[in-house]
C-alpha cells in the first residue's frame, strides 16, 4: 500500500511508533457473482481492495477510490459489511508499525475492466466463490460476509 502524503508528514515526527489508523476495504462483486481480487505487491498474497482514506474523505468514497485506483474498476458501495479494530499490527519493511480500524463494504461494479492499475498490485482478476484463490481467514470471512444478506457485524468488547 502505497503510503499517503499525510502519514509521511506524522511520521516525520513520530518515527516508526505504531501508529492507529482508519481503513477501508471492498468486497466488490460483478453481475455474475464474482468477486474481484488483487494480488498484493507488498505480500504477494491474494485479498480484496483496501486503503486508507485522506483525511476529510467519507469511507465509502475512499473505498470506491481505492477499487478504481488500484483495478480501474469503477464501483458503488452498497452497505457496511463489518467495523473491526484489526487485532494485529502490521510492520512494514522500513520498520514502520500500524493497527488498522476497518471498515469494509460490499460494492458493486458499475464499469471499468479490471487490470493492475498501479504498483500496489501483481495482478487483479475476478473469482467466482466456489474458486477463490489461498487467501487470509479474515478475508475470506469478509466475502462470505459480504456475499451475505446479514446485518452489520460489529465485535462487542471481550467476544474475540
Amino acid at each position: 500500500m502505497a503510503t499517503p502524503e499525510f502519514i509521511r508528514r506524522i511520521r516525520a515526527t513520530a518515527g516508526h511508533q505504531l501508529l492507529y489508523l482508519p481503513g477501508v476495504s471492498a468486497v466488490v462483486f460483478d453481475d455474475a457473482g464474482r468477486v474481484l481480487l488483487g494480488r498484493r505487491a507488498d505480500t504477494g498474497y491474494w485479498s480484496i481492495i483496501g486503503g486508507i482514506p485522506e483525511p476529510g474523505e467519507q469511507p465509502a468514497a475512499a473505498a470506491r477510490r481505492e477499487v478504481e485506483e488500484e483495478t480501474a474498476v469503477v464501483c458503488v458501495a452498497e452497505r457496511i459489511v463489518l467495523v473491526q479494530a484489526l487485532e494485529e499490527s502490521v510492520t512494514y519493511p522500513n520498520g514502520d508499525v500500524c493497527q488498522f480500524m476497518d471498515i469494509c463494504f460490499r460494492c458493486r461494479a458499475t464499469g471499468g475492466e479490471a487490470r493492475v492499475n498501479d504498483d500496489e498490485s501483481l495482478d487483479v482478476g475476478w473469482f467466482g466463490l466456489d474458486a477463490l484463490p489461498p487467501m487470509s481467514e479474515g478475508v475470506v470471512a469478509r466475502i462470505k460476509l459480504a456475499a451475505g444478506d446479514g446485518p452489520t457485524l460489529f465485535e462487542e468488547a471481550g467476544s474475540g
